[in-house]
């Protein structure tokens, strides 16, 4: 599985994705930075076969609406420390693991869970 992290999430993420074997970029660390547009980021990772991770909304109106990310792991948790949400994303790992080869997923990690909203085949 291949992930890039959106802006809002840290680094720490990347990194402990890294460590677990997978391949995990930070959009900091590719085209144009902090100032890419969201639409830019769901193509890149679309060409790429990256799963995004995020917090912002406008990435569950793009993956209904545009079809675009095709892979997408949505935080709804607003403000929470670093450690519970890398702790959330590792125990979702099988979950995502189980869909990565679907064409199409939007999973969300709200209020402490995590779980598939949607997937297509």
């Amino acid at each position: 599985m291949k992930f890039i992290c959106d802006i809002h999430i840290s680094y720490r993420v990347r990194n402990f994705l890294q460590k677990q074997g997978y391949t995990a970029l930070h959009i900091n660390d590719v085209l144009d930075k902090w100032i890419t547009k969201d639409i830019n980021i769901c193509q890149y990772a679309d060409e790429n076969n990256l799963i995004i991770i995020t917090k912002d909304f406008d990435f569950i109106d793009f993956y209904y609406i545009r079809k675009s990310p095709r892979k997408l792991l949505k935080i709804t948790l607003g403000n929470i420390a670093t450690d519970r949400l890398i702790q959330l994303i590792a125990e979702a790992l099988p979950l995502i693991q189980k869909v990565s080869d679907r064409s199409h997923f939007l999973i969300e990690i709200d209020k402490d869970r995590f779980y598939i909203v949607d997937e297509k085949p």
